[in-house]
Order: C-alpha cells, then sequence, then structure tokens
C-alpha cells in the first residue's frame, strides 16, 4: 500500500503547486499541450486513493494496480479534456460595454462610483466615473470602457 500513499502523495502536492502557482508544465511544449501539470497530479491522486481503497478491501494487490491505473488514467483524460475546453472557451478579451445602460449603485464622480449594468453575462457590479457627478439610483449609459471601470453618462432615454 505503501507504493499508492507515495504517488498519491506526490499527485496532491503537484495538484496544489498548480493550483497556487499555476501549471508546472505549462511551460514545456510537450505534445502540443498533451501533457499537463494539473491532469497529471489529478491522475497520481486518483492512482494513490483508488489504489489505497483496494488494496485495503482485501483484494489481490494486482488488482489494486489494475483498478487504480484504469481510474488515474479515466481521470487524467476527463482533467485533460475539461482544461482544453475551459481554453478554448476563454478568449481572454472582455466584451466591450460601451452602449449597455444600468444603474448606478453609488454616487458617480470623476473620482469614480459603482454601476450595475443591464447587458449579458454583466452579473457584477463595476467601477464607474464620469465627467460630471450622477446620484445613485439613476440610469446610465456605458460611453467608454477601460480595463474593468466604465466610463458613464447619466442615460437621458
Amino acid at each position: 500500500m505503501l507504493p499508492f500513499l507515495i504517488v498519491g502523495g506526490l499527485g496532491l502536492a503537484l495538484l496544489l503547486i498548480s493550483l497556487v502557482i499555476g501549471d508546472v508544465l505549462d511551460h514545456f511544449e510537450i505534445g502540443d499541450g498533451a501533457i499537463s501539470g494539473t491532469a497529471l497530479a489529478i491522475g497520481m491522486t486518483v492512482f494513490g486513493a483508488a489504489g489505497a481503497l483496494t488494496a485495503s478491501s482485501g483484494l489481490e494487490l494486482v488488482w489494486a494496480y489494475v483498478v487504480a491505473g484504469a481510474l488515474a488514467i479515466a481521470a487524467y483524460v476527463v482533467a485533460v479534456l475539461t482544461v482544453r475546453s475551459l481554453a478554448r472557451s476563454s478568449d481572454g478579451e472582455p466584451a466591450s460595454a460601451v452602449g449597455l445602460t444600468g444603474v448606478a449603485t453609488a454616487s458617480i464622480s470623476p473620482a469614480g462610483g459603482e454601476v450595475s449594468l443591464d447587458g449579458p453575462g454583466e452579473m457584477e457590479r463595476r467601477l464607474a466615473y464620469a465627467d460630471a457627478a450622477i446620484d445613485e439610483g439613476a440610469r446610465i449609459r456605458v460611453i467608454a470602457h477601460a480595463g474593468s471601470r466604465v466610463k458613464v453618462v447619466a442615460d437621458q432615454s
């Protein structure tokens, strides 16, 4: 059972490192991204856990390796496919908020404020600024988008 605990422990350590500082193997061009440090860590952790559980259930040790290996490969494949799917779905470019309307959730001035926008995917509040003061609760319209901040004017419609 010791080999399962060692491999599982190393996988858990690699997983924690990957979650804290990023994918460790991301900087190596191995198989065009076929090897992911996070997916490898998941596979190692599943191998260790499945092997330890199978070995402790009283089955022969060979079956512990077979079950642990099969589950580890399945976990690795699922993790790689999930990471690739997530990477394809994120383009890194936030959608422009110019033209969206919303409500001032705090007073807005040239120094700053906060708005809630009515656009698709706009679930959180954004930092905002304006050339003229806008009171809390007033309808606004976005005229510029810079990073995470938006420039707004009072909506006259």
